[in-house]
C-alpha cells in the first residue's frame, strides 16, 4: 500500500510477519501444545495445568461438542471469568470448527439476549454464577446446549471448599432452573468416547465474534478470522521478543480472557511461546492479586491504567520483589503519565503503552519495550501494519502535531467486518483501511499520539461504553422524557458515565435512575453522575448535541 511517509520500527523488530505459514489458528496452537507439552500453561488458584493437559482436555471437549450435533460454523458462547475451563473450552471450540462468541459474564439479561440473538449462538459454556440471568432469556434464543461450570470444578479437592464458599458463604450463585444442562467435567468425560471429526476451513474463515459498539452504540460482532488472530499473535511476539527469552514467560493475567486484549496477548500470544499464564479471577481484589504476584514473581504483566494505579496505591505492593519483571504492558485505555512515572520508580520497569481496537484483533501499535519508549504516545505500528492520518475529506496529512486527523490502519489483523452488518462494515472499512475514530498525529520519528476521539465512545477502565446504549436503557424508564450520556474524566477509571435527563415525571430521583440502569446494564456502564435538566441542547433538526453538553461538563 502507498504510504504517506516512511514506516519506522524499533531496532530488532522485523518490518513484516508472514501469517500464511499457518493456515488455521488451531494449527499454530497445536504446534505449541505439542512442543511445550510438559510445561505449565496456566495456573489458577494454585492449580497448574500443563500444555499437554490442555491438549488432551480440549480434544475431549471438541469431541463432546461435535457429539451434541454442533457443526462447523455454529456459534458457541463462552461466559465465564478467568478459570482453567476457559482455555479448554476455547481450544475445544476451535478444534471442532466452531465460532467462539466471547461474552462478558457481568452482562445483564438484556445485554445477553441481544448478543445471543444477534450471533445466533446454539450453545453456551457458562459459569453457574450467571445461570440465573441466562434462565430469564434462553427461551428467546437459539441456544439448545448448555454446559455449566463452577469456579472450583477443575481444582480437585480444593474445589469443593471453593465452591462451598462461593455458593453458601458468599452467596454468589443465585438460584436457577435450566433443564437439560451438563456439567463441564461430565462433558469432558463423555468426550473421551468420541473422536474429533475433521472439517474444511481456511485462513479467511471467521473463528471469533468479539462484540463491540464499533463507532456507534449498537453492539456488533467483529468477525475475526484465522489470519487476523495468527497475524496479531506473530506481531505481538515480534515486538516483545526482547522479553520473550529462553527462560520462559511467566505472565500475570488479571484482565479477563473474554476481553480482546487478554484474549490475544495472554491466552494466545504468550501461550504460543510456551508462556505460563497466572489467571486472576477478580482483578479488583488487589490484596489477592499481590499475593499471586508474590508467589509466582511474573516477568510480564498486562493490564489497564486503573489496575496499575490501584496496585501502586496499595501499601503492600512496593514490598514485592520486582527483580524478575521485564515488561508491563498497558492497553485498553490511555496510560496516564503520572502512573507510568510512578510505576517505573517503584518497580524499576517501564510501563509500556499499546493501542488497538477489537476490530484489529486488537494490537495496532506498541511502545518499544526498552529505553526508546516515549511516554504520552501509543508507540509505533507493529510489523506488517501501516497507520496514516487523514482529514475529514480523506486527504492524507504529513507528520507533525500541527496536522492532527483520524488515525486509519491497514494490516493482516484488521477484521473481516461486522457480523451480518454490511452497512456498518462499509462505514469503517474502505479498501482495507480501518477508520479508528481516534484523532491523533504522527511524530516525524514514527511515534503516534492520540489527542481526541472522533466518536462518542466512553472508555471506563479499558471497557467501551456507548452513549446510545445508555440512552436506550434510560428511554425504557417511564419517568424519563429524554436523555443524553457522555464520558467525564475520572482519576480512577479514566472516564465515567454522566447522564443528562429531562423528566417526564417530576418525581424521578437519581436513585431510581441508577437502580434502573443497574438492572439493565453491567456495572461499568452504569452512570456515576446524573444531572436533571429542563431541556437538552439540540440541532435545528432535533438531534441532541452531546458536544454542547460536553463543553458544559468541563
Amino acid at each position: 500500500m502507498e504510504k504517506p511517509w516512511l514506516q519506522i520500527y524499533p531496532a530488532g523488530v522485523p518490518a513484516n510477519i508472514d501469517p500464511s505459514q499457518y493456515p488455521l489458528l488451531i494449527d499454530m496452537i497445536n504446534e505449541s501444545l505439542e512442543k511445550y507439552a510438559d510445561q505449565t500453561a496456566f495456573i489458577f488458584m494454585g492449580k497448574s495445568m500443563t500444555f499437554g493437559e490442555v491438549d488432551r482436555l480440549s480434544t475431549q471437549f471438541a469431541a463432546y461438542l461435535q457429539s451434541r450435533g454442533l457443526e462447523p460454523g455454529d456459534r458457541v458462547a463462552l461466559m465465564m471469568p478467568n478459570m482453567l475451563q476457559y482455555p479448554i473450552a476455547l481450544f475445544g471450540c476451535l478444534r471442532a470448527g466452531l465460532i467462539l462468541v466471547n461474552t462478558n459474564p457481568l452482562y445483564t439479561p438484556r445485554e445477553m439476549k441481544h448478543q445471543f440473538i444477534d450471533s445466533g449462538a446454539k450453545a453456551i459454556i457458562i459459569a453457574e454464577n450467571f445461570a440465573a440471568n441466562l434462565q430469564t432469556i434462553i427461551a428467546e434464543t437459539e441456544i439448545k446446549t448448555v454446559i455449566l461450570t463452577s469456579v472450583g470444578e477443575m481444582l480437585g479437592l480444593k474445589g469443593l471448599i471453593v465452591n462451598f464458599v462461593v455458593r453458601n458463604i458468599r452467596k454468589m450463585v443465585p438460584k436457577y432452573s435450566l433443564p437439560n444442562t451438563v456439567r463441564f467435567k461430565e462433558a469432558l468425560r463423555q468426550g473421551r468416547k468420541f473422536t474429533v471429526k475433521p472439517f474444511q476451513a481456511g485462513p479467511d474463515d471467521t473463528i471469533v465474534l468479539q462484540y463491540t459498539g464499533g463507532t456507534t452504540g449498537v453492539s456488533k460482532g467483529a468477525m475475526l478470522t484465522n489470519r487476523n488472530l495468527i497475524a496479531n499473535m506473530m506481531q505481538i511476539r515480534a515486538w516483545l521478543h526482547p522479553v520473550l527469552d529462553a527462560n520462559g514467560v511467566v505472565a500475570l493475567c488479571p484482565l479477563p480472557l473474554y476481553h480482546i486484549f487478554a484474549f490475544t496477548v495472554n491466552c494466545l500470544a504468550f501461550m504460543s511461546v510456551g508462556g505460563r499464564n497466572i489467571l486472576i479471577v477478580n482483578a479488583r481484589d488487589i490484596p489477592g492479586l499481590i499475593k499471586e504476584w508474590r508467589t509466582h514473581r511474573p516477568n510480564i504483566v498486562t493490564g489497564v491504567n486503573t489496575l496499575f494505579n490501584a496496585l501502586l496505591n496499595n501499601p503492600d505492593f512496593a514490598s514485592l520483589d520486582f527483580s524478575n519483571l521485564k515488561a508491563a504492558v498497558g492497553g485498553g485505555m490511555a496510560v496516564q503519565r503520572a502512573v507510568a512515572e510512578r510505576w517505573q520508580k517503584v518497580t524499576g520497569c517501564a510501563l509500556t503503552e499499546g493501542y488497538g481496537m477489537t476490530e484489529s484483533s486488537p494490537v495496532l501499535t506498541v511502545n518499544p519495550v526498552d529505553s526508546s519508549m516515549r511516554l504520552g504516545t501509543i508507540g509505533m505500528p507493529v510489523p506488517s501494519t501501516n497507520l496514516r492520518i487523514a482529514d475529514e475529506k480523506g486527504n492524507l496529512l504529513p507528520p507533525g502535531a500541527e496536522n492532527p486527523g483520524e488515525i486509519q490502519a491497514f494490516g493482516p489483523q484488521i477484521m473481516k467486518g461486522y457480523w451480518q452488518r454490511p452497512d456498518a462494515t462499509e462505514e469503517v472499512l474502505k479498501d482495507g483501511w480501518l477508520s479508528t475514530g481516534d484523532i491523533g498525529f504522527m511524530h516525524p520519528d514514527g511515534f503516534f499520539q492520540i489527542v481526541d476521539r472522533k466518536k462518542d465512545m466512553i472508555l471506563v477502565s479499558g471497557f467501551n461504553v456507548y452513549p446510545n446504549e445508555v440512552e436506550d436503557v434510560l428511554a425504557m424508564h417511564p419517568k424519563v422524557l429524554e436523555s443524553a450520556a457522555l464520558g467525564v474524566p475520572d482519576e480512577k477509571s479514566g472516564e465515567v458515565v454522566k447522564v443528562f435527563i429531562v423528566k417526564r415525571d417530576p418525581s424521578l430521583t437519581v436513585e431510581e435512575v441508577i437502580a434502573h440502569c443497574r438492572e439493565n446494564m453491567t456495572g461499568y456502564k452504569v452512570p456515576k453522575q446524573v444531572e436533571f435538566r429542563t431541556e437538552l441542547p439540540k440541532t435545528n433538526v432535533g438531534k441532541i448535541l452531546r458536544r454542547a453538553l460536553r463543553e458544559d461538563a468541563k
